[in-house]
């Protein structure tokens, strides 16, 4: 039989294993949260990367801010100003104006994914599951930074850039998809602009 005293330093000696057991999970957990904190950052960026452009300034809007050394852009000259996020139909007002990419690559400097298609490749029905898909994705995306806008110059139903980075669908990959925006928003040289 244990005296009294030998029952208080076993007492002492097991909540001394339970704090020590404790704070080794609280240190593990600790530091797989800062490894993946580490990886998000670090990791590359999705797509194909292209090299951003030397010349990003501004130019008047209705002129030519091209050539891009990719198409759809993923960097250049471009206008003032940019398009606001969300879904452009091949009949909006925005689709029609004089070189709507140079609004667009304003975007992407600011961080913007966007989605480029061409439903020109597609019949209608597989053109209106296309727009879905691509709504879906930015719904998940909860319309942060993302923008959908027709191009008929695309050899493929779906390109998405970013800034510096591209990647094209010939089957659109709604998982793909999220996992670019996700690796590539923000990614530009104004990412705290709106």
């Amino acid at each position: 039989m244990k005296s009294r005293r030998q029952m208080v330093r076993d007492k002492r000696a097991r909540q001394r294993s339970f704090t020590r057991i404790t704070w080794g999970v609280i240190g593990g957990v600790i530091i797989i949260g800062l490894g993946f904190v580490f990886w998000i950052a670090v990791r590359p960026a999705a797509g194909q990367s292209f090299p951003v452009m030397a010349d990003t300034g501004h130019v008047e809007e209705g002129i030519d801010p091209g050539p891009f050394n990719s198409d759809p852009p993923t960097s250049g000259r471009h206008f003032a100003s940019e398009f606001d996020p969300g879904f452009y139909e091949e009949t909006s007002l925005e689709a029609q104006v004089p070189y709507p990419e140079g609004f667009l690559v304003h975007n992407l400097e600011h961080g913007y994914v966007i989605f480029w298609y061409n439903c020109q490749l597609l019949d209608d029905q597989d053109c209106q599951t296309l727009k879905s898909q691509i709504r879906e994705v930015m719904e998940e995306q909860n319309n942060l930074k993302v923008i959908a806008f027709p191009r008929d110059s695309i050899d493929a139903p779906v390109v998405v850039t970013s800034w510096g980075q591209l990647q094209t669908f010939e089957q659109f990959d709604p998982n793909q998809a999220n996992a670019f925006v996700v690796r590539n928003r923000n990614k530009a040289p104004e990412p705290e602009a709106p």
